[in-house]
């Protein structure tokens, strides 16, 4: 951040530097002045080298090019694509240029295809630079702890032509990798002998992209129900909502990612059905007190100065069969809450509603849930800098420190999701339901995501 923004104060100064130079000419010949390019920059703030002479540059990048004769420059094509500048970021030796992700690479007229055309009033010049699409990026992982055979989807943008996908380890896999031919995801087998965690790396032929460092995160899990963490129950009864270790399942269930050992019924077998207009309708906790241990497990790995933005609760997921119109998951970071809430330190998994209508929610296996912490309702100011210390300090305050998800059946309305008061009218009543839905590997993740560059020659910050 402190690179950015003294690259955006420099740009300032040569701004400022560039009016007055121009209210000092007497005569504007600046028209026709000759433009000559000396050199391009690719201007990286979080790279380790923020401004690099290049030879190539790839669309959503910020250029410097440095020359002569920039002064009046009126129009500026990159792949013959009209490219907006700012003239305040324009002097006569340098002029600042983002390359607009509409511009066409492979698509474009052979004549103007690797060329920056800049244009005065009578002054023009054509450079040649090698025009690149954008770099990838990945956007989610459908199952970040899977089983060694299973196959993973990677989704993202830019995702072309993958030939390398790079496990933690530095395990690699080049073979029977598919691509979708949009780039939006990419399937890959995961290999045996994974044993550390931390970031996916997919390359291809946009270049490579990193995965938040959550992969294999195993050092994080605060209940997996086969020995990881421990489960919390009490005051159990047959028709009741807690759940003890004698509801849990075992049974071998889901394609393709399948279940690993135990794990939970949102519904236990004894419960056949869910009334409506309900909350609370079954319960599952970790153990809690003098046994839960955030700051002495995670802390090494995730430091408590870390942004909520960047710290997610993970969860594998399971439903065989359509959910919709009915019920969801409330996380809860402690236990202090009888149900029906949409605020403080809890957050209600609804995955049924995408945007503003009914989609159901089905998987054919196990898939990942991640929930940022900025996402519960008690870090959810965007204008607050909450840390990782904030969710600790919350749990290590509370009388009852038990980690735990309930299963509500209530009614409910768009805003509660959304914030938004003009969402209020769209309502979703809740009704009986019999939905199975099961879920294991409960853990704390980084979403801190390594830069990629393109030049490996290059340190790249941790």
């Amino acid at each position: 951040m402190k690179i950015l923004n003294n690259i955006w104060l420099l740009l300032g100064f040569l701004g400022i530097l560039g009016f007055a130079t121009a209210c000092d000419d007497d005569e504007d010949t600046s028209g026709s002045t000759p433009i000559v390019i000396s050199n391009v920059y690719l201007q990286e703030a979080e790279s380790t080298v923020p401004s690099r002479a290049v030879n190539f540059a790839r669309l959503g990048q910020v250029l410097r090019i440095e020359g002569s004769g920039f002064t009046g420059m009126r129009r500026v094509y990159v792949n013959g694509y009209s490219t907006y500048f700012n003239p305040v970021y324009v002097t006569d030796n340098n002029m600042f240029l983002q390359l607009s992700g509409d511009t066409p690479t492979s698509e474009a007229e052979a004549d103007v295809r690797n060329t920056i055309h800049f244009v005065k009033t009578a002054a023009e010049l054509v450079y040649a630079l090698e025009i690149r699409e954008a770099a990838p990026a990945i956007t989610g992982v459908s199952h970040t702890m899977p089983l060694a055979g299973e196959s993973i989807t990677i989704y993202g943008t830019g995702l072309v032509e993958i030939n390398k996908v790079v496990f933690p380890g530095d395990i690699e896999v080049t073979e029977g990798i598919v691509s979708d031919e949009e780039g939006t995801f990419v399937t890959v087998t995961v290999p045996a002998g994974i044993t550390e965690s931390g970031s996916l790396l997919v390359e291809g032929a946009n270049g490579g992209a990193y995965s938040p460092a959550y992969f294999n995160f195993k050092e994080g899990v605060i209940l997996d129900f086969d020995g990881l963490g421990a489960q919390g129950f009490w005051s159990w009864s047959e028709t009741g909502s807690m759940i003890n270790d004698e509801d849990l399942m075992s049974e071998s269930i889901g394609t393709g990612n399948v279940s690993q050992g135990n794990y939970v019924p949102h519904r236990p077998a004894r419960l056949t059905e869910f009334s409506p207009a309900a909350n609370r309708r079954s319960e599952v906790w970790t153990a809690g007190n003098d046994v839960d241990d955030w700051r002495g497990q995670l802390t090494s790995y995730i430091p408590a100065s870390t942004s909520v933005r960047e710290v997610a609760f993970q969860f594998d997921i399971y439903v065989p069969n359509e959910w919709a119109n009915t019920g969801f998951l409330k996380i809860l970071l402690y236990n202090n809450f009888n149900g029906g809430e949409w605020s403080g330190n809890t957050y209600n998994y609804v995955p049924w509603v995408i945007g503003k209508d009914v989609v159901p929610f089905v998987t054919d296996g196990w898939t990942t849930v991640t929930i940022p912490f900025s996402s519960f309702y008690g870090f959810s100011d965007a204008e607050a800098e909450y840390t990782f210390e904030d969710v600790i300090a919350a749990r290590e305050g509370a009388t009852y420190k038990n980690f735990g998800i309930f299963f509500e059946n209530s009614d409910f309305n768009l805003s509660q999701i959304t914030g938004n008061s003009a969402d209020e009218s769209i309502e979703f009543p809740s009704s009986a339901t019999s939905v199975d839905v099961y879920t294991d590997n409960w853990r704390v993740v980084p979403l801190e995501t390594p830069v990629y560059s393109d030049f490996p020659d290059e340190e790249l910050p941790e």
